[in-house]
């Protein structure tokens, strides 16, 4: 008895030694971080719908029957009208897939591009949290759940797409030029000359230029680049994408043949403009017009004005300082005037979600410390002094709009509301549900065009170049 007494306090003495490091916190935050997983795995089986890689296999008998011997573009999915629609520079990076059984290729694109979306999430959140001094792993392991329960990733995850690794390549720029402002920080003397390359941002623009080789709207970054002068990143963007182009033609001149010569221009093979999941301007007019075309005039129009409105805002965000925002908002933009963009398109919600929150919490930090104005003192005090304070309940309520739009933006790409009122023409008018149905089926198009117009950005946040307008802009911003 004293032996077996004996053992089991050995036993408890190891116990206690592996568990005497673990903080009580990180206990408490990891029950959290699984609490927040759970949520988002009962959200995605509440709000999404049947996912079983239907996109994945398209892509997986395309690159079979490739392989196969057969020509891409003639490839036809069974059941189905649907074929290979992306580049053959696609077609080769998906090539190896084809070893693989579809399923097992659907589960590793998802579990890559979860991956993805928690190294962007975390090359997003770190200026975040490191200014607020929150734990990183902790914040981005909250994050990563979240984001992968609204329409955009799941849609993505759940059909086997491949928007989150073009999201990731689009965002390592960012990173790029993050770095590269900041690389008289990193670049010591003893440093070789790979590290100086890493850090000093020189491949900025390489993600962008692989992004567009494999989907052509990512090639709207590289007009902003253009027109925000950023002509290095933009050569390189360039040089990639038509380096990696020329290069397939090298390698299935045939393919590349076909698809810039008439697989591109096929716009049917996509799909009709008015189906629900399509929540572009263009799809918005045709569901507005009950219509499968899209009104084209009407379009084109009102696509030249909300071009110029984002690239314009975006320009400015980039000026004042916030790369991050000017980013976003071309995503935002590229997926309002492209005439397809599926739900699954729409990413860059994310990054939108995560300003409005950031804005909403420098905002409510301005608001405690208020700093007196340079005013006329209305109220008999002394000349250049204010004696304007804010109402008591002023700090808690700033910030409030901001933050708001944040908790909306994403319950609204949490639940979708398009699907309850989805329609498919000719058999059922858009309108089958009245004036409140259209709109719930256009909902996600609309929030869209509101963010291009109304996302605001954080002067000084995240800028992309040393000058002292960005610091200017940033201090002002504090005080507001």
């Amino acid at each position: 008895m004293p032996t077996i007494v004996g053992r089991g306090l050995d036993r408890l003495a190891t116990v206690r030694r592996v568990t005497r490091g673990i903080d009580r916190r990180t206990v408490v935050r990891a029950g959290i971080v699984a609490a927040v997983a759970y949520a988002a795995w009962l959200a995605i089986g509440a709000f999404g719908r049947p996912y079983n890689f239907f996109d994945m296999k398209i892509y997986h008998g395309a690159v079979v029957w490739w392989a196969s011997g057969h020509e891409l573009y003639e490839f036809v999915a069974p059941d189905t009208t649907l074929g290979f629609t992306y580049p053959p520079f696609a077609g080769l990076a998906m090539l190896p897939m084809a070893h693989l059984p579809v399923t097992l290729a659907g589960l590793v694109n998802a579990a890559v591009s979860i991956a993805a979306l928690a190294v962007v999430l975390a090359a997003l959140l770190r200026p975040i949290v490191d200014r607020l001094g929150w734990p990183l792993w902790y914040t981005v392991a909250i994050a990563t759940p979240l984001a992968a329960a609204i329409e955009p990733t799941r849609e993505t995850l759940g059909y086997g797409q491949v928007n989150l690794l073009l999201f990731a390549l689009i965002l390592a720029d960012l990173v790029a030029l993050r770095w590269r402002s900041r690389r008289g920080t990193h670049q010591a003397e003893g440093d070789g000359p790979l590290l100086r390359f890493i850090y000093g941002g020189a491949w900025a623009g390489v993600g962008i230029g692989l992004a567009t080789a494999v989907k052509l709207t990512p090639a709207l970054f590289i007009f902003y680049l253009m027109i925000t002068r950023q002509w290095r990143v933009a050569w390189t963007a360039i040089g990639t994408a038509v380096g990696v182009t020329i290069g397939s033609f090298g390698i299935v001149g045939a393919e590349s043949r076909d698809y810039f010569g008439s697989v591109l221009w096929q716009t049917e093979r996509v799909g009709a403009a008015d189906m629900t999941p399509n929540q572009s301007l263009a799809g918005l007019l045709a569901r507005l017009y009950d219509s499968i075309e899209t009104p084209g005039l009407l379009w084109l129009a009102f696509s030249v004005l909300v071009l110029a409105l984002g690239l314009s805002r975006a320009s400015n965000a980039h000026s004042d300082g916030d790369e991050l925002t000017a980013f976003t908002l071309v995503g935002l933009t590229a997926n309002v005037i492209s005439p397809i963009s599926w739900t699954h398109h729409l990413v860059w919600v994310i990054p939108a979600i995560i300003v409005l929150a950031d804005a909403a919490i420098r905002r409510h930090e301005a608001s405690r410390a208020p700093v007196g104005r340079s005013l006329s003192a209305p109220y008999g005090g002394p000349p250049g002094v204010s004696t304007l304070r804010p109402p008591i309940w002023y700090p808690t309520l700033t910030g409030f709009r901001h933050g708001f739009a944040a908790i909306g933006l994403y319950l609204l790409f949490l639940i979708s509301p398009i699907w309850p009122y989805e329609h498919q023409l000719p058999e059922v008018s858009h309108y089958q549900d009245g004036l409140f149905g259209a709109l719930m089926e256009n909902s996600l198009a609309l929030a869209l065009i509101l963010l291009v117009a109304a996302l605001p950005w954080r002067p000084g946040a995240e800028p992309a170049f040393h000058t002292d307008r960005a610091a200017r802009a940033s201090m002002l911003y504090g005080r507001r």
